[in-house]
């Protein structure tokens, strides 16, 4: 079979959804079937063709601003290039409804006349924008997706909680697959040091600088000895930088690391700690489930971690909060690592749930 697969950026970008289609893209194409990534580039003036893996790449280029809308240039060129690709696709996975991207691929199925093509969404959805202008063109963008999503013939989220906000909110139905990890994720041990770790796109709701407020808690009443290390890049970095130095606590900042470094430096956290606001699936929790890492998440959306073990679920002040890691990381020692998927059994997962391609 033929897959497309679309999504705002690919490898070598960093970043969850990158992560997710690279990861499936790859083991379907191991797997014995042809897959396509059709992805936006911001760094480019032409389209660009490319393999990496046995996965057919076409680079589009974008316009970014603050690395978000993943706004395509040429888009006429674009749609007619996107209507050629189609002519002998036999599933098409469009990921992230909030890059303009996704609505130039549902246009072009549409506009080619090849409904009979099947159309799979992945969202990735949590509400709407996070901004003031981001929240203005959600009034006019959601009217697209809401279109986008009625014609798709399979709608996809990582999350049940996911699911039920895209029928809260578009009356949509979704079949909710959590994401896996890397196979030798598994092989990664917890052998903690002196830090809290996040891992995560710098921006405002992320609430990392709540983080690291507790982290400040801990050790000033709780006679912990923690750094606070961050992992990521975003528009929120200079304002983060200065929170932190107000803290007090000592930390450090580094961009998206390789993943094999990524992994280690996971693995090497006292604690993992996300306390955003709003999120569909984070895949660093997920990692840090899989190694055994502690890991602390934030209602409501952390409720999709509910039975994980070594996981705490808050909604508290700073102050309780540090007083729940405190007692918390008392019991991780005594409790197993949390059984979580690899990605080659997500992908069987996909395909007979979502792309019906055995047999």
């Amino acid at each position: 079979m033929k897959i497309l697969q679309v999504c705002p950026k690919y490898y070598p970008s960093i970043g969850g959804v990158e992560y997710v289609v690279k990861s499936i893209a790859e083991r379907l194409v191991r797997q014995g079937h042809e897959v396509i990534v059709f992805t936006g580039e911001s760094n480019i003036h032409e389209p660009h063709e490319d393999n990496l893996n046995d996965v057919h790449i076409v680079r589009w280029p974008t316009w970014s601003p603050s690395n978000a809308y993943h706004i395509p240039k040429m888009r006429r060129k674009l749609e007619s290039v996107l209507k050629r690709t189609f002519t002998d696709v036999d599933v098409i996975h469009i990921h992230n409804i909030h890059a303009v991207t996704a609505y130039y691929a549902w246009k072009a199925w549409k506009e080619s006349r090849r409904e009979w093509a099947k159309l799979v969404i992945t969202p990735y959805y949590h509400g709407g924008g996070h901004t003031l202008l981001r929240k203005a063109f959600w009034f006019m963008w959601g009217f697209y997706v809401r279109k986008m999503l009625m014609d798709a013939d399979v709608v996809h989220t990582v999350s049940k909680s996911e699911a039920q906000l895209v029928k809260k909110d578009f009356n949509v139905d979704a079949i909710p697959i959590e994401n896996g990890v890397e196979e030798f994720v598994h092989d990664a041990k917890w052998q903690p040091k002196d830090y809290v770790l996040c891992a995560s796109r710098i921006e405002r709701y992320k609430n990392i600088d709540k983080l690291a407020r507790v982290v400040s808690l801990l050790n000033k009443e709780h006679g912990f000895r923690l750094k606070f290390l961050v992992i990521g890049s975003g528009p929120y970095k200079r304002e983060l930088e200065r929170t932190l130095k107000n803290i007090g606590i000592e930390y450090q900042i580094m961009p998206f690391q390789p993943f094999e470094n990524y992994v280690e430096l996971m693995s090497q956290a006292q604690l993992f700690g996300l306390l955003s606001q709003k999120e569909s699936y984070p895949q660093s929790v997920n990692e840090a489930n899989a190694i055994g890492v502690p890991v602390i998440v934030a209602r409501p959306w952390g409720e999709n971690f509910a039975g994980r073990r070594r996981t705490l679920i808050v909604e508290l002040t700073d102050v309780e909060i540090a007083q729940k890691i405190k007692d918390f990381l008392k019991t991780v020692p005594t409790e197993s690592v949390s059984d979580i998927p690899t990605w080659s059994a997500v992908t069987e997962v996909y395909i007979d749930r979502l792309y019906n391609l055995k047999g």
